[in-house]
């Protein structure tokens, strides 16, 4: 990608950071990144692959979660701090993103029980399998989720997703025809790689020993009727500047590496071999 079109871009980015509590409008964002509103808003896409007003939404409401995981603040004053004069719209907005409402995501430490995924809607057919390889990350390791998602941005309820124990094979079944983007992000043991993407972010001073969180998207990937297979392979890179944040809540690494065991304990009771 063209440097100064990556530095205009980061330039917005930063004044978003800045004023996250206060209105922000498109014009702000072109004056800051020193480009024409006519041709801010494409070339701003094109460095981060979502449109100027979603990556500052996306902004706002990873603000909002560190804020509920690390104070005592009410939601109506966290709504008010990241930009929203209704607490209503606020709390549609973080619950249709996270999957959590704000205050199930306080409750849960920033945590989900279970990652849901989107009901299919009626009887589709026209179904394909999506496999490949999510390409390693640095010597720590790590656990890694990936999704299929109807969008850039890891929000909402992805169509189907996996954590996986580290980078390697992964494969979804019965996708239905659509658009998707495939996006992963690795998934400390530890809180290590979330301290570090809020430090980038700044949200949170950074602390000795953190890593970094490790991300990867590719799309949108065309599932159409009669194509049975797609291999996609994903290499995961460390999270930058203009990469939109992972809103999405995620399960626990600790509770989902005790569920995995379970489940293969049961596997193996079930083919007759014992646990």
């Amino acid at each position: 990608m063209n440097d100064a079109i990556t530095r205009a871009a980061e330039r917005a980015i930063t004044t978003m950071h800045e004023r996250l509590s206060e209105p922000v409008t498109v014009d702000d964002m072109a004056r800051a990144a020193m480009f024409s509103k006519f041709h801010f808003t494409r070339m701003f896409q094109r460095a981060t692959g979502v449109s100027p007003a979603r990556f500052l939404s996306a902004l706002r409401l990873q603000r909002a979660k560190h804020l509920l995981t690390s104070t005592t603040m009410t939601v109506v004053d966290i709504s008010v701090l990241v930009g929203y004069n209704s607490v209503g719209t606020f709390s549609s907005r973080f619950s249709r993103s996270v999957g959590l409402s704000p205050t199930e995501y306080r409750r849960l430490g920033g945590h989900t029980d279970r990652i849901r995924v989107s009901e299919p809607r009626g009887t589709n057919p026209d179904v394909a399998t999506v496999s490949g390889v999510i390409e390693g990350h640095d010597e720590r390791g790590g656990r890694v989720f990936a999704g299929l998602f109807p969008e850039c941005v890891p929000e909402g309820r992805p169509v189907c997703c996996t954590i996986l124990d580290g980078p390697g094979p992964y494969r979804f079944d019965n996708v239905p025809t659509g658009r998707w983007y495939l996006l992963a992000q690795s998934a400390m043991e530890d809180d290590g790689a979330v301290r570090a993407g809020r430090a980038r972010l700044g949200t949170e001073p950074p602390r000795a020993g953190d890593a970094p969180v490790w991300v990867g998207t590719l799309g949108p990937i065309v599932i159409r009727r009669g194509v049975e297979q797609h291999v996609v392979d994903l290499p995961l890179k460390p999270a930058g500047m203009l990469d939109p944040p992972v809103l999405l809540a995620l399960q626990a690494a600790r509770q989902e590496a005790v569920e995995r065991v379970a489940e293969r304990v049961a596997e193996r009771v079930a083919a007759g071999v014992g646990s």
